[in-house]
């Protein structure tokens, strides 16, 4: 597919690290956007010199990015390179801690006055209120709001298995600069959105919040409510099959359950009046999941995906993720990406998951090295090579 990205011609500005910012970068550089990560000079975003895996995913989350390193907290003169770059940039990304650009002289209403179409992103901890100055993290949004509670068993909360908070944060916040920039292009004003950890998770739990509503009972934990029943469904869990692998299996429907049935030769439980709709197969949750595991043990993970997928019922086996490179689906589809690591060699990496008829979302350059693009940005911004050399020299880039 030859069309340009949507988001071409748009330019940002990254002040981001680990996960929160630079996932936000990522959502906008895959669809186009001109992304140039500003850092400090000699450490840059600190994933970058965190253990091997954790640095690995710095290649993952800062992919078709350019990098600038720009002194803005020693150096005046840094600060005002950067209120150059606002100048022609439409949007800027601020993941920093509460009042850490502000202290620089750097907050949205100083780049407002520079750019009035700016649309400014905070990615903070809380959203304004009386918790704003709080120091904040994913696991701690996890534990406050009501996640990790749900997830674990009682008296042992669990965080979620991939840092989700930081990137649902992210993803929430690029939604609504995607609609600032649309606002902007019918007002020309720009505008300060701020997306953050506690509210995200908040939003998350609201079906548990409406739940409370509904019954006036306090939240009880997810492994606390049985497979199915807490979903409201009478065949929805996990069973094991005769090679000791795990498969999920959703019957959501009397079609489910009629197919589910003549696939495994179950007449008896097709033929029982007790189980011919959702809310008797409920009912029968004392018994009915114990019948139907004995019969999961007839055969391997293998064979029930076959069968579960030859009946259209829906299943899904269980997998660590680093089993996902291996996906059939996920490598036909071309969903992983060939990305380029530190030290040579190439990571399997996900795109972004949606699709699109008008365009892809390739590799268009791998994450960059610290100050890689420092010198081509301010040549872009009319700087001589004697005054980019002289900046360097001062030590007020790199």
């Amino acid at each position: 597919m030859t069309t340009p990205l949507p988001l071409e011609g748009v330019r940002v500005l990254e002040l981001g690290h680990i996960i929160a910012g630079p996932s936000a970068g990522l959502l906008l550089a895959d669809l186009g956007a001109d992304v140039i990560k500003v850092e400090r000079p000699g450490e840059g975003d600190q994933s970058r010199g965190m253990p091997a895996g954790t640095s690995a995913n710095f290649h993952f989350l800062n992919r078709n990015k350019r990098s600038i390193a720009i002194d803005l907290k020693g150096s005046a003169e840094g600060r005002a390179l950067f209120l150059r770059l606002v100048a022609g940039s439409d949007v800027v990304i601020d993941n920093f801690a509460h009042g850490a650009v502000e202290g620089l002289g750097l907050g949205y209403d100083v780049l407002a006055r520079v750019q009035p179409g700016l649309i400014y992103l905070a990615l903070k901890g809380f959203l304004p209120g009386p918790s704003e100055t709080r120091p904040f993290l994913d696991e701690l949004a996890q534990m406050s709001a009501g996640l990790a509670f749900m997830t674990g068993p009682r008296g042992q909360p669990l965080r979620v298995g991939a840092s989700i908070v930081d990137v649902g944060a992210a993803a929430y916040g690029v939604i609504a600069v995607l609609a600032a920039l649309h606002q902007r292009a019918q007002t020309g004003r720009g505008q300060k959105i701020t997306s953050a950890l506690f509210e995200t998770v908040v939003f998350w739990v609201g079906q548990w919040l409406a739940q409370h509503a509904a019954t006036g009972q306090p939240s009880v934990p997810m492994p606390e409510i049985r497979q199915g029943t807490r979903m409201g469904w009478g065949v929805y869990q996990l069973f094991t099959g005769a090679d000791g692998e795990q498969v999920f299996i959703g019957i959501t429907s009397n079609g489910h359950w009629e197919r589910f049935c003549d696939e495994f030769g179950l007449k008896d439980l097709l033929a029982d009046e007790r189980l011919d709709d959702n809310a008797k197969r409920v009912a029968a949750r004392a018994w009915l999941p114990a019948r139907i595991a004995e019969e999961m043990l007839r055969y391997s993970s293998v064979e029930l995906s076959e069968r579960l997928e030859r009946c259209r019922v829906p299943f899904a086996l269980l997998r660590r993720p680093d089993q996902l490179l291996d996906d059939a689906h996920l490598l036909a589809s071309g969903q992983l990406l060939d990305t380029p690591l530190p030290g040579g060699g190439n990571a399997k990496l996900p795109k972004l998951p949606i699709h699109s008829t008008a365009f892809d979302m390739g590799l268009q350059r791998p994450a960059p090295t610290l100050g890689e693009h420092t010198r081509e940005v301010l040549r872009e911004l009319g700087l001589e090579t004697d005054e980019i050399d002289a900046l360097a020299s001062r030590r007020v880039i790199a």
